[in-house]
């Protein structure tokens, strides 16, 4: 696959991705109890945890050939 597709199939599926990640963070916090705390933690790591199902989509969209 040439880079300029693959990196375009890469960006569409990032694009996916976290819109469907960031649906699912919000579902998740609406099931937690009320607790500033809890709010707080949950979306430190929700907001970080994204980046690591996207590393291997960025390193295969970036590989040469």
């Amino acid at each position: 696959m040439a880079p300029r597709t693959r990196r375009a199939v890469a960006s569409l599926g990032m694009v996916v991705f976290l819109g469907v990640y960031v649906w699912a963070a919000i579902a998740v916090a609406d099931l937690l109890p009320e607790s500033r705390v809890i709010d707080a933690l949950y979306f430190v790591i929700a907001g970080t945890a994204w980046g690591l199902p996207l590393f291997p989509l960025i390193q295969w969209a970036e590989r040469k050939d």
